[in-house]
């Protein structure tokens, strides 16, 4: 079933157009070779996986859609917050469709990164191979030994030695691990900062894998699986002082700032998840004869597709105030923090009942729920956990109560 998309009468015309023009070649190119592309189906007397990548790309060329968070001086559509926002519900309809649009975590979040807090020298380096896919990147900031939802703790160290940083640490869940070229490290630099400051004392560093030192000891298993997400030690790695990404001490600020639209493109992306399991459970209840009667005619059935309707709308609409606040200029924490409790919560219930209504083929190779159930439920620990965001939620709500202000919901 295509993705039904037609113009929003609220949103301005360029936004309807990257809308419209997503969801065409999603519901053309795409849909159609999913199990093909994502290397589940033998391509028979048909085109190759190969030839079908290089088509769509050939057509996302054409459209003015690669790469849609950078702009087009380095390879990029130019879009803006709000507009990529809006693309992305439409991108996540389909599992595999941000990777053939040239977003893929976390090179994504990497460039963001090197474009903001980059030198020109950094951009040319590492940036401008990244976005044309000759090289591939990590982040690296988790650790096992300290909360990942404090990343003011963490523990490894940047050590200035003449024109050299020598990094000393543990990670783990550095994702895209093991193919990355490069990582972005996170380091507690000590020259950075006074006494406390521990949001001045980080800094991000540009390290190559190949450099002496960087041991990845293991892809983590994930859901019972290999992965790309590794646990790497740092042990007396040189490198250069110019791979610093902006001043010493920036780090936490330059964490923040991905993490924040991060938080917000991963819950658009969760509605356009969403999208596609209602889609498949309504379609299943028009088709699915049980007991003499097709499902959507038992109560139960019809209860599952209201309360899923209703999940979506208040995770999108939910999702998109926020987008609007931070593409005005608000301050959205308190924004930022609910939908990051609400929409994980919300994907999680819309993809059950899919999965319920499908039965046993819910949780097969067949249908994508089983990768949607995994990704929702790991969403509520990414980007910080469900009950840190909740006491930001309420330490704003009360400031302004002890502020002598009720709290502005308009």
């Amino acid at each position: 079933m295509p993705m039904n998309v037609t113009p929003v009468p609220a949103l301005g015309e360029r936004i309807n157009h990257i809308r419209l023009l997503t969801a065409r070649i999603v519901n053309e190119e795409i849909l159609p070779f999913e199990r093909l592309l994502a290397g589940r189906a033998d391509p028979g007397s048909g085109p190759s996986a190969d030839e079908v990548r290089q088509r769509i790309r050939t057509r996302v060329d054409e459209a003015g859609l690669w790469a849609p968070h950078l702009p087009p001086e380095y390879g990029g559509a130019g879009l803006s917050f709000l507009e990529h926002a809006y693309m992305n519900e439409i991108l996540a309809y389909s599992p595999i469709a941000a990777r053939l649009f040239g977003v893929v975590a976390p090179n994504s979040g990497n460039q963001q990164i090197l474009l903001r807090y980059g030198t020109a020298e950094q951009k040319r380096r590492w940036l401008v191979p990244l976005t044309q896919g000759q090289l591939e990147s990590g982040f690296s900031m988790t650790e096992p030994e300290v909360a990942g939802s404090d990343p003011r703790a963490i523990r490894t160290t940047a050590r200035r030695d003449g024109d050299f940083w020598v990094i000393n640490g543990h990670k783990w869940f550095t994702s895209n691990g093991k193919r990355a070229d490069f990582l972005i490290v996170m380091c507690r630099t000590e020259d950075a900062g006074g006494p406390g400051e521990r949001n001045g004392r980080m800094t991000q560093i540009i390290v190559p894998t190949d450099t002496p030192g960087v041991k990845i000891v293991r892809g983590i298993e994930v859901w019972g699986r290999d992965s790309d997400h590794c646990e790497i030690l740092y042990e007396d790695v040189r490198v250069p002082v110019e791979n610093q990404l902006g001043s010493v001490g920036s780090g936490h600020e330059a964490a923040q700032h991905r993490l924040g639209a991060g938080r917000v493109y991963h819950c658009m992306n969760a509605v356009g998840h969403m999208w596609r399991a209602f889609d498949l459970m309504v379609e299943r209840t028009t088709q699915r004869e049980v007991h003499g009667g097709l499902l959507e005619t038992r109560q139960f059935v019809q209860g599952f597709i209201a309360d899923s309707y209703i999940d979506i709308q208040a995770a999108r609409l939910m999702t998109i105030a926020c987008a609007e606040k931070m593409d005005a200029g608000g301050d959205a924490r308190t924004e930022i923090s609910a939908i990051k409790v609400f929409v994980p919560a919300a994907f999680e219930r819309v993809v059950d009942r899919a999965i319920q209504v499908w039965g046993a083929a819910g949780v097969s190779g067949d249908l994508p729920f089983w990768a949607m159930a995994q990704g929702a439920r790991t969403l509520r620990l990414a980007d910080g956990p469900d009950e840190v965001h909740r006491i930001l939620i309420a330490k704003n709500v009360l400031a302004g109560a002890h502020a002598g202000q009720g709290w502005n919901f308009g």
